[in-house]
């Protein structure tokens, strides 16, 4: 994916696309072992498809950074 192609998901997409449930994520987040959001806008958080891709690509071997 280059740079062009990178998009943020919001955590909809991001449930669908790793079949972990929000508060799995938001665990996840917590222990380091998920890409953490990113503000959007005033009220809006999403992450990076890269992060997401990144992060499903190898899970135990992630580590925020």
């Amino acid at each position: 994916m280059n740079e062009h192609e990178d998009r943020f998901l919001r955590m909809g997409d991001v449930t669908r696309k790793t079949g972990r449930s929000r508060a799995a994520i938001y665990r996840m987040i917590a222990e380091g072992t998920f890409p953490p959001q990113i503000p959007i806008g005033a009220r809006a958080v999403g992450w990076r498809l890269s992060s997401v891709l990144e992060w499903m690509e190898s899970p135990k071997d992630y580590h925020a950074k």
